[in-house]
């Protein structure tokens, strides 16, 4: 017998029970249910299924194992979909100005499903980069018992005996311009890129975001580790929808998972496996749901002294694929474990606590893809803060694979307003090696949309200058970004950060190991500039969603983030 849940305190009694209700019931009715679905809770089982891209194309089969779990843990599933945008299409063109945008469409859409409804829980299933963040931020904004699980990563295609990732397709797309591959290698590189369904291979956003959601507590630990194909995501998927229900009935809700020391446990995991950049962005957006004050400086602490132990794509050799063969994120986690930097008396999906939840775990590093944390790759984290005189908010870079002495870089500024003036500067090789490019006035609201800069630093890459240049810019660097490439400079041009100050020629210092970034002018200077400087530039986007988002969205350092959170809460939705 299925098991019975008192629905007098659940959302979902607005829309099921008593006589008033008797019109709503009959639209439950004319979707096939019976009277026993109507009496128990309603799960939201949300996806972000579309045909953009293989990221999100198999969400919509695995959601029906979801609804299984559901049905099982005596819940009724509602499916719904939501919106994305998929970077690696979005990329290097007018539509990257739509991404970090859709984290908050997502966020909002899935929040307005959930209250318009009056959905009790939520699994949410995503597959591409602004969707993980985005499905964690309506969670904990809700604040319903909540599992996040997600797609799973694309297969590594193989070409030469190599594995190959979208991130070698655009590199070589550098290589190309650069007459260093011909058109044929670049027909074949494309053709094989991309094997299967599946988000990005390497430790880009997407796959850092998925050990996120495992490590900040809202995914059942390994869940994001199995490739998109493999039929075992199946098993995950039922397993997530039995959890909410246990969830439901234990009153465990999203805020209770996601606390300042599972974020901090999340940004460790983050910084050893040589993550995203973008995780800068996205810890600081989900902290801000639970109220939680957790900024970019938060964040690039604890990046500063985690050991950096797990060799993935960009700047190590081995794929998601490979990660999860080795034990997953659990292993990685137990490696954190065993020097002290894990809270482990934080709450997950399962009911159960982490420490809980590793004890379970029987894997070990394998010294090949997680190194031991005692023998680590480097002793700090794959990706740094930096601040100083031209950010004074900071900024962030990733330094995963780069040896010590490549991590100190001076060079004089060579200027551009936008990145397609420098993407075209990189192909016709109008730079200099030993010079730092500024790419500004692509930040949250002056881009608007804080586009990724891929096109441009695979370009730099697949011409060999990755490493004898370095660059900034107050716009995002997509995770499959590698060389020295300083991101979210803030504040940002559009703001009047001294970025939106710098002339051609300025000389400017990024110096990864001491976390600083400076230019070689006086406060005086820099004052003058100021006095001087004419305000913001000026956009074609006048109307529209990219409008209103560049009109409501704050600083980079706080997540670039839309409305109040928390803070401004005057009430809990799961409580009214």
């Amino acid at each position: 017998m299925a098991r019975q849940f008192d629905k007098s305190k659940l959302p979902s009694r607005h829309v099921s029970v008593g006589p008033a209700r008797a019109p709503h019931r009959s639209y439950y009715y004319a979707m096939g249910m019976d009277e026993d679905d109507i009496k128990q809770p309603f799960v939201g089982v949300a996806t972000c299924w579309n045909e953009a891209a293989p990221c999100n194309i198999s969400l919509n089969r695995q959601a029906q194992s979801v609804k299984l779990g559901v049905k099982a843990g005596g819940g009724t599933p509602r499916e719904f979909t939501t919106i994305t945008v998929t970077d690696g299409i979005a990329m290097g063109h007018e539509g990257m100005r739509s991404s970090l945008a859709s984290r908050e469409a997502i966020a909002d859409t899935v929040e307005l499903t959930m209250r318009g409804h009056c959905y009790d829980a939520i699994v949410g299933l995503a597959g591409c980069d602004k969707s993980l963040p985005g499905m964690m931020m309506a969670m904990v904004r809700l604040n319903v018992p909540s599992v996040f699980i997600y797609g799973g990563s694309i297969l590594p295609g193989r070409l030469n005996g190599q594995d190959v990732t979208v991130q070698d397709v655009f590199e070589a797309v550098g290589k190309h311009q650069a007459g260093n591959m011909s058109d044929a290698e670049l027909e074949i590189i494309e053709r094989v890129a991309c094997p299967s369904a599946g988000a990005c291979g390497g430790q880009f956003t997407a796959n850092t975001m998925a050990c996120v959601s495992e490590a900040i507590g809202l995914a059942l630990m390994n869940s994001s580790g199995a490739p998109a194909p493999y039929e075992s995501r199946d098993q995950y998927g039922i397993a997530s929808g039995e959890a909410v229900m246990d969830l439901i009935e234990r009153n465990i809700r999203a805020r209770d998972v996601v606390t300042r020391k599972s974020l901090e446990n999340a940004a460790r995991v983050v910084a050893c496996t040589g993550g995203s950049t973008n995780a800068g962005l996205h810890l600081p957006a989900i902290a801000h749901e639970a109220g939680i004050d957790f900024d970019l400086a938060d964040v690039c602490e604890i990046f500063r002294d985690t050991p950096y132990f797990v060799d993935l794509k960009p700047g190590g050799q081995y794929v998601a694929k490979d990660l999860y063969e080795a034990g997953g994120v659990p292993v990685v986690m137990k490696e954190l474990r065993k020097a002290g930097l894990l809270h482990e008396d934080c709450m997950t999906a399962s009911g159960r606590s982490i420490g809980e939840e590793l004890d379970m775990i029987k894997g070990e590093a394998d010294g090949r893809v997680i190194y031991p944390i005692e023998t680590p790759i480097t002793k700090t984290g794959g990706v740094v803060g930096l601040q100083g005189n031209l950010a004074p908010e900071g900024a962030i870079v990733k330094v995963a694979g780069m040896e010590k002495e490549q991590q100190v870089f001076t060079g004089p500024a060579r200027v551009f307003e936008c990145e397609e003036d420098a993407f075209e500067a990189v192909k016709q090789r109008a730079y200099e090696e030993g010079e730092v490019l500024v790419i500004r006035n692509e930040g949250p609201a002056g881009g608007p949309g804080m586009r990724e800069m891929l096109a441009t630093t695979a370009a730099l890459s697949g011409q060999g200058m990755g490493k004898k240049v370095a660059l900034i810019t107050d716009g995002r660097f997509s995770g499959a970004t590698r060389g020295f490439c300083v991101g979210h400079v803030g504040p940002e041009a559009a703001h009047g950060g001294p970025i939106a100050l710098l002339k051609d020629g300025d000389m400017i210092t990024i110096d990864a190991i001491k976390g600083e970034i400076s230019v070689a002018l006086s406060d005086e200077e820099m004052a003058a500039r100021k006095d001087a400087w004419s305000g913001p530039r000026d956009t074609i986007y006048a109307s529209g969603a990219l409008w209103k988002y560049a009109q409501l969205v704050g600083s980079t350092r706080l997540g670039a983030v839309t409305h109040p959170g928390a803070k401004g809460e005057k009430h809990i939705y799961v409580d009214l």
